[in-house]
């Protein structure tokens, strides 16, 4: 049923939760590959900062982040692998995390995306954001999101 499913990781490992998921719709399936993605943005500090950094520099501190994130895609790639799972990374370099994960999902055929989400509610995903619920209603996919073990809303 799904042949191209794209899981977004922001490095931590509240967001690897997801991982088993993924490995379970994809082994002994017709899953043609799963893809580790993790978008990088763009160095932007508060008030400007950044503009005190040269070009140079800033496109090294760039390098620098996608080559820790590609790093960190290629152990969980390795890890998928070694339960058959096909996997691959992509580290994206960008503006908004929620673009480029559409983007990315709309220009390479995803069919799946599996992430997790904290399930904020009311103020807290107000002033927190969410990532999840931005994605789950910008993407033209079927979005599997997964609750963080243990994570409970404050106050419920």
């Amino acid at each position: 049923m799904y042949q191209h499913i794209m899981v977004p990781l922001d490095g931590s490992e509240v967001a690897e939760c997801v991982l088993p998921h993924a490995e379970s719709l994809a082994m002994g399936r017709d899953v043609s590959r799963v893809t580790v993605v993790r978008v990088i943005p763009r160095l932007h500090l508060y008030g400007g900062v950044e503009s005190r950094f040269s070009p140079e520099e800033r496109q090294r501190l760039e390098a620098d982040s996608m080559d820790i994130a590609k790093k960190y895609l290629a152990k969980i790639v390795k890890r998928l692998k070694a339960k058959g799972v096909h996997a691959e990374a992509e580290v994206l370099l960008g503006g908004h995390v929620v673009d480029e994960l559409v983007d990315y999902a709309e220009k390479n055929g995803v069919d799946l995306v599996i992430l997790a989400t904290h399930g904020r509610s009311g103020v807290s995903r107000w002033v927190w954001g969410s990532v999840a619920d931005r994605i789950l209603r910008s993407v033209s996919v079927p979005v599997l999101m997964v609750r963080v073990p243990g994570w409970r809303v404050p106050g419920v």
